[in-house]
């Protein structure tokens, strides 16, 4: 499909897009936990660090090209894992995954169309994001099932053990339509009931589902791809799943879909560095909404980002090219960025960019 004139930001992307998308959907998609406090907090933290200009450096031989795990990307924007992109285009995760050029696209377990079609369509590579499930079996179809199809990194969520639907959503009165599933999930045994404690079964069943430190253990045998953990908030859990063989974290609160009062990915950057040191990817992922906000995610410490609604977004404004057209507004303005802070390339990004405001 054509873009529409007039999209020069990833704000004119998203207001175009509510235009186009069914209102219930859109309560889905934007809706955050709670009061939003989460999403605000994230939104905020970006303003907080204004970018020093430095007119006078060298720029010759200036770049965004990023290596990460194992992969040569031609800049540092990554899309995040997001469930049933169906609801937002008729060809769904095929769509996006044209669109993605020269960086990666994270699958997510929740996706609406199989990891095998989507990586067909590809134009660059995939990642898959994982939950883990109650039995173990199931947890390692959908590994093998993301190494079959070519996957080079697997994203497991830890911290959405239960999600409930935003307030947005229900206020909506969102209802999956008939025809988008979770496809990935067919066929899989229901969780086992949990003998819990008569007085909060809700809870029993909830730490009953969620996986611990053994699971992490387990996980590192299981695969030879690069695991990254998505949602840990601690510098301390980080460096104890580091010391297990896992390879990176992605900084997240699920665009504010998690615990509502989770800090901003933003501010936990530096301690989360200072604890991995340079040898493990820490990757942002949170209301990156600017090229400025690439820049300041990795002056503070992350190797790159991945965006999240802006996807679909740009899925429902113009197809695959409304996604690779949101990228090259996002890649152009961090490119914009690193001239006016005299930074050639990534490498060059650090601390001393930024101030506080």
């Amino acid at each position: 499909m054509p873009l529409p004139p007039h999209l020069y930001t990833l704000a004119d992307y998203a207001l175009a897009a509510q235009a186009r998308i069914d209102p219930a959907v859109w309560a889905w998609l934007e809706g955050a936990s709670g009061d939003g406090a989460a999403r605000r907090r994230e939104e905020i933290s970006f303003g907080a660090h204004a970018i020093l200009n430095r007119p006078l450096a060298d720029l010759r031989g200036g770049h965004t090209r990023r290596h990460l795990l194992g992969l040569d990307l031609a800049h540092p924007v990554l899309l995040s894992p997001l469930g049933y992109h169906g609801l937002i285009h008729p060809e769904g995760e095929l769509a996006t995954a044209q669109g993605c050029l020269e960086t990666v696209m994270c699958v997510s377990t929740m996706a609406s169309r199989p990891i095998e079609v989507i990586a067909q369509a590809a134009a660059g590579p995939l990642w898959f994001q994982l939950y883990v499930q109650p039995r173990r079996e199931d947890t390692l179809r959908l590994i093998r099932r993301a190494e079959a199809a070519g996957a080079r990194a697997i994203v497991v969520t830890l911290d959405t053990p239960a999600q409930p639907a935003s307030p947005q959503t229900l206020r909506a009165g969102f209802a999956m339509p008939p025809g988008i599933a979770a496809v990935h999930l067919s066929g899989f045994a229901p969780a086992p009931e949990a003998s819990g404690d008569w007085y909060n079964p809700a809870l029993s069943r909830l730490t009953a589902a969620a996986p611990g430190w053994g699971d992490m253990a387990w996980l590192r045998g299981q695969t030879d791809l690069p695991l990254l953990a998505k949602g840990l908030s601690r510098a301390d859990d980080a460096a104890r799943l580091m010391a297990l063989g896992w390879d990176g974290l992605v900084l997240s609160t699920h665009g504010g879909r998690a615990m509502e009062a989770a800090p901003a990915p933003l501010t936990l950057l530096p301690a989360m560095r200072a604890a991995l040191g340079h040898d493990r990817a820490i990757l942002l992922d949170g209301s990156v909404r600017s090229g400025a906000d690439v820049f300041r995610a990795l002056a503070l410490g992350a190797d790159a980002v991945m965006v999240g609604r802006p996807q679909l977004h740009g899925l429902a404004v113009g197809g695959a090219l409304g996604v690779a057209h949101m990228l090259k507004i996002l890649r152009e303005e961090l490119e914009l960025a690193m001239v006016l802070a005299g930074c050639a390339t990534l490498d060059a990004i650090g601390p001393d960019a930024l101030v506080g405001v």
